[in-house]
């Protein structure tokens, strides 16, 4: 492995630990608004940061999981869940959620392009491969809203988030299919699944809402 490699495989690897930080940390605030207990903080800590990429291998059949994989990533949100619980306040919570909307988008992009590429390795369908990025990229939040008892955000906000997973996963597989390297079509899935997220948060585009008379 070149220098190269070896550089952009540490750099997806550091963003997909920050990614993991930031749903993980969500998961922690929305259990601390609804007074859990810490059982129920690290349970919901965990569901949002390993939820999506669980479900995933489920899907997949693949074994193991993941985050059985990269114990030392667990431990990890296990230290991000204790600390939260011991420093954040209510005062907190408002400039948190708006810190961790970045790397949350940037987080998006990252899983939705593995869950697109671990679905191609296994030889499946692109539409299969586009629905398990999006099951990845998606799926830790709405296990997290629902095990809290909310409509999932992902379902509500109204903000493109699922939408944006969707378009960046069939961008990933038609540059597989082009026989683009695969670091470069990692590369677009993020950067297009992330810009356009980012763009949605700043622009406050909106997706239509059902409207009933």
């Amino acid at each position: 492995m070149n220098n190269a490699q070896t550089w952009g495989e540490t750099l997806r690897l550091l963003v997909e630990l920050s990614a993991t930080a930031a749903f993980a940390l969500s998961g922690v605030l929305e259990a601390a608004r609804k007074r859990l207990d810490a059982v129920g903080v690290c349970v919901v800590g965990f569901l949002a940061a390993f939820g999506g990429g669980t479900l995933r291998d489920l899907l997949l059949d693949k074994r193991p999981f993941f985050w059985v994989q990269h114990v030392g990533v667990m431990w990890g949100v296990l230290a991000l869940c204790v600390l939260a619980m011991l420093f954040l306040r209510n005062r907190h919570f408002a400039l948190t959620e708006r810190a961790i909307q970045w790397p949350d988008a940037l987080g998006l992009g990252l899983f939705t392009a593995t869950g697109v590429h671990q679905a191609l390795l296994l030889q499946m369908p692109g539409v299969v491969a586009v629905l398990m990025g999006l099951v990845t990229g998606v799926f830790g939040g709405v296990l997290r809203d629902i095990v809290c008892n909310e409509v999932p955000t992902a379902f509500r906000d109204h903000r493109p988030y699922a939408v944006v997973a969707f378009a960046g996963g069939w961008v990933y597989v038609g540059l597989w299919q082009a026989n683009t390297p695969g670091w470069l079509a990692l590369l677009v899935c993020v950067l297009l699944t992330a810009g356009l997220r980012a763009l949605a948060l700043w622009r406050n585009w909106q997706l239509p809402a059902w409207r009933v008379d």
